[in-house]
């Protein structure tokens, strides 16, 4: 434990004096666990990344530095039944399968809270017939992959699964596999790692304290990713593995097509480094942030950073110009993986206002009513500038896009419209194969 003269004295040259509060309160073991815990900060790198954070976030609207990404990037998808485009996609992504050279990895630090569930989201009941979770739906999928990827070409093709979790969702997710015996896959294909934390500060760019004796910390957002995947060996796995192509997914979203060989395909096609799977906005007024260029860097660009002018801009076509509403949804290749693990220090930290339980006076966590601090974060899609090509694939929400966000009674985003957004899929998929829909006796239309 550090000296506390010394200790008092470094937080005092940082202005973070206050998280002694209640140090003569604390036992002996306390205090060696806040000292600990404080000499785990970098007090100036803190500083920095919060003051960068902030001004980047006062910098307004960026209109005049967007621009559309290039065409000859953009790829669609969109076509039911499949295009001869879109199958030729398809049997290049199963080929690699099939050579064992495809990873999916799973983003699944979120919990259930905005459902009023304290589990991880990908256990959260959904309220289907068969009472699967996304979980269950996503491992599924691998399986039957797999098998499709056999009967084509022969051999045991795997799938590895790397599945990044929250501290606060790590050991509920790897019970619940375990549990269910891991959905028919193999327990030697699945990577279980977590994202880090880092201190979270008040608005004044103050620690603060979560308990009395420990430090508030929030994880560092999915852009963390690129730290832990080599913090944790997923990275090292993976080139053990002689993985060469990833699919990075987040886990709320019902239709995803885990390891989607149409989306692996089309970035091979082009021979690009990095991915991004997007939907047409729906409105000018949508709230999601769209693919595009800033300065001639790949970018995501915030709804919140768009003047509702540009939001409206049309092509001579009539569609919107910046039209490209990013689903979380990304292909890396392993090359690339590494790259932007090096690079990681480059990202930029984004500020979100939150409630953060903190130490009340009698040092006791609290939840406060309303926003009391900031939650720095990096977003997975910021590595895109790090890549000299983006492939670019628009896809249909009907076909590939419906997350759980909301509780029930909420317009979108609930567990009830996930399971009619995945019925209506399973329709289309039946008719298709010449299904026929009967009710009360009669034939009804499958659309």
């Amino acid at each position: 434990m550090a000296n506390y003269d010394e200790l008092i004295t470094s937080l005092q040259t940082h202005g973070q004096d206050h998280v002694l509060q209640f140090w003569d309160r604390l036992n002996d073991q306390e205090r060696a666990e806040l000292a600990n815990d404080l000499a785990s900060v970098n007090f100036d790198q803190v500083k920095s990344e919060f003051d960068t954070a902030m001004s980047a976030a006062s910098m307004g609207k960026l209109d005049d530095f967007m621009q559309p990404p290039p065409a000859e990037s953009i790829g669609h998808a969109d076509s039911f039944p499949p295009s001869d485009q879109m199958r030729e996609w398809f049997q290049a992504g199963l080929a690699a399968i099939a050579k064992g050279t495809v990873a999916a990895l799973l983003l699944a630090g979120g919990q259930g809270t905005r459902l009023g569930s304290k589990d991880p989201k990908g256990m959260f009941p959904l309220g289907l017939p068969s009472g699967k979770t996304l979980y269950q739906l996503q491992a599924e999928r691998l399986v039957r992959l797999q098998a499709l990827a056999a009967a084509q070409f022969g051999g045991q093709p795997v799938i590895p699964w790397y599945i990044m979790t929250s501290d606060a969702t790590l050991e509920k997710t790897r019970s619940y596999f375990e549990s269910h015996h891991y959905f028919g896959l193999d327990k030697a294909n699945i990577f279980f790692f977590k994202q880090n934390v880092i201190p979270s500060l008040t608005p004044e760019g103050k620690l603060m304290l979560g308990t009395k004796n420990s430090l508030a910390r929030n994880p560092d957002g999915n852009g963390g990713l690129y730290r832990a995947l080599k913090d944790f060996g997923a990275l090292a796995d993976m080139a053990a593995r002689k993985i060469e192509h990833v699919h990075v997914y987040c886990v709320d979203n019902v239709l995803v097509k885990v390891a989607n060989p149409v989306f692996i395909g089309f970035c091979m096609s082009i021979n690009a480094p990095a991915g991004a799977l997007v939907v047409p906005k729906a409105s000018p007024e949508e709230k999601v942030g769209v693919v595009c260029q800033v300065n001639g860097k790949h970018q995501v660009v915030e709804y919140s950073e768009i003047s509702e002018k540009t939001a409206h801009l049309r092509n001579a076509d009539g569609a919107l110009t910046y039209a490209a509403g990013n689903i979380c949804n990304h292909y890396f290749t392993r090359d690339f993986l590494e790259i932007c693990s090096k690079r990681y220090d480059e990202l930029p930290y984004h500020v979100a206002h939150k409630k953060i339980p903190v130490a009340n006076e009698e040092g006791v966590p609290e939840t406060p009513t309303s926003n009391n601090g900031i939650k720095l974060e990096k977003f997975v899609f910021d590595v895109f500038r790090f890549a000299d090509k983006l492939a670019i694939l628009e896809v249909t929400r009907e076909a590939a896009f419906s997350p759980l966000k909301n509780a029930s009674g909420a317009e979108s985003g609930t567990a009830e419209t996930c399971c009619r957004d995945l019925f209506n899929l399973h329709r289309r998929y039946l008719a298709a194969a010449g299904a026929k829909f009967v009710v009360g006796g009669q034939e009804v239309c499958s659309d």
